[in-house]
């Protein structure tokens, strides 16, 4: 997590003086969305998302988003008029129609169903660690519980989750192999935000390329597993998790 306030302070403490050279804070809220966090609430100036993740919610179309005040308009039309915009009406329809104004119920029923999951991995003997706003284990749990804030004043820790296999990389290959092979409710996939729940390897796959010191740096482990949180009932993914677990 990035402390946004405390970025936020110490700009304004650094340039107090130089307000003209003040860096602009720009902010990626994909993951967390706009239901959990408000980074412009704790002083962001510009906050972008991908429309393709939770806001679109199904993973079938294309497209961002920017967020910020008036006094950066000119620039980000300037901006969209040398190199595009991708996003259609025929794109936008679905995402402002069915992606947007179910945010809220499908984020909800995900973030139940994410704190749960995240508990049974953590307590299973398998597992070395589980990485997740939501639990007091996590090293930034109380800046999860100030930051990351629904609508209605109640923690929103999140879809996503991440977690280590005590073996290493090849028996967290060998889990989402026969995950994709057998399971009832989980999906190998390298996005995520959908409506169904998709499992990865960051290190294996979506990061694969990257030179082994990269991926050290990055924290991405041998043995880890991205897990983003989909509509099914909880019990159903912790049953293919811990049948596919039993089988490595």
């Amino acid at each position: 997590l990035i402390d946004i306030k405390g970025v936020r302070n110490m700009i304004d403490k650094v340039y107090k003086n130089k307000k003209e050279q003040r860096p602009i804070i720009i902010f990626d809220n994909t993951f967390a969305t706009p239901f959990c966090q408000r980074p412009l609430d704790f002083g962001a100036d510009i906050v972008v998302h991908s429309l393709t993740k939770n806001i679109g919610g199904f993973g079938v179309d294309m497209g961002g988003a920017v967020i910020t005040s008036h006094k950066y308009l000119h620039t980000l039309l300037q901006y969209r008029k040398d190199f595009g915009g991708i996003l259609s009406p025929k794109n936008a329809w679905p995402i402002l129609v069915y992606g947007l104004p179910t945010l809220m119920t499908r984020v909800k029923q995900q973030i139940n169903s994410a704190l749960i999951i995240a508990k049974f991995l953590e307590a299973h003997p398998a597992i070395e660690k589980v990485i997740y706003p939501g639990l007091p284990s996590h090293h930034q749990y109380e800046l999860a519980k100030k930051q990351m804030i629904d609508y209605e004043g109640n923690f929103a820790p999140g879809t996503l989750l991440y977690f280590k296999i005590k073996k290493g990389q090849e028996f967290a290959d060998k889990l989402i192999n026969y995950i994709a092979k057998n399971a009832y409710s989980i999906t190998l996939a390298v996005s995520l935000g959908q409506l169904r729940t998709l499992i990865e390897s960051p290190a294996s796959m979506t990061h694969a390329g990257l030179p082994e010191t990269a991926k050290k740096e990055g924290g991405l482990e041998k043995g880890g597993i991205r897990l983003s949180i989909g509509m099914e009932d909880p019990q159903d993914i912790i049953n293919d998790l811990n049948k596919a677990l039993s089988k490595i």
